[in-house]
């Protein structure tokens, strides 16, 4: 990986944290790792592959939440990470996603560092707005923490980039074949778990029907997933506007 290729992945990281920026199209968009990876994958040449790799850990978050500042993992981090340990040391998708789980929860660091730092800025502010300086609120609200972002989320990603893929590379081979197995099978096994989390979730009440009517109709009419999703949301819209109607003939 040449400079210029770590250069855009600490780039890609940062718009998919910057909601100023990049705006819906960095975090809702970017911060996802089904688009980060593809991005990822398009800067080293590889999109097919970064789109696969990315999905695949995409699923490990289907059911990610940050609730109140906790964040579980970086979806992002291990969207690109990943991706680029995936396509640089040519590891299988499973091998690639058991390395994203670590790449995510270090990523919580960078998180809470920006959360703490920020507070700084936001009683920066405050001070300035006291001072009546508020020509100069901009800098503590905009140019400050955007500033600071890019340091701690360019920074380390590009220097991972640079240098990290070629040592995890000369790692795995040195570790030799059982461990690279290891990987492989931790990693099939992740998908299945942030699947389980989702269901965990969605799987109560009036839902639970339609979860086996959704299995039943993939199974036995083997409808692809994208013809299946659309016959949800269909099924789904249908059902809530006859539960408001049911609900709004009973209130009268």
């Amino acid at each position: 990986m040449n400079v210029f290729q770590a250069f855009l992945l600490g780039v890609i990281y940062f718009l998919g944290n910057s909601a100023l920026i990049a705006g819906p199209v960095g975090y809702y968009t970017v911060y996802r790792p089904l688009v980060a990876g593809f991005l990822t994958g398009l800067v080293l040449g590889d999109p097919v592959t970064g789109t696969i790799v990315g999905a695949t850990i995409n699923l490990m978050y289907i059911g990610f939440i940050a609730a109140g500042g906790a964040l579980p993992g970086d979806p992002c981090l291990a969207g690109v990470m990943g991706t680029a340990l995936a396509i640089t040391s040519n590891l299988q998708t499973e091998a690639a996603v058991a390395l994203a789980i670590p790449i995510g929860l270090l990523g919580t660091l960078i998180w809470f560092g920006r959360l703490t730092i920020s507070a700084f800025f936001a009683h920066k502010a405050d001070q300035l707005a006291r001072e009546g300086k508020s020509n100069k609120i901009w800098m503590m609200n905009v140019l400050a923490p955007q500033g600071f972002l890019f340091l701690i989320c360019f920074t380390p990603v590009f220097i991972a980039a640079l240098y990290g893929t070629s040592s995890v590379e000369s790692l795995i081979n040195y570790l030799g074949g059982n461990i690279l197995h290891i990987l492989i099978v931790i990693g099939g096994m992740m998908p299945a778990l942030g699947i389980g989390l989702n269901l965990k979730a969605i799987y109560k009440g009036d839902a639970r029907v339609f979860f086996f009517i959704g299995f039943l109709i993939t199974a036995y009419f083997e409808l692809s997933m994208i013809t299946v999703g659309f016959l949800a949301l269909c099924v789904a819209i249908v059902y809530m506007q006859l539960k408001e109607g049911s609900s709004l003939e009973w209130k009268m």
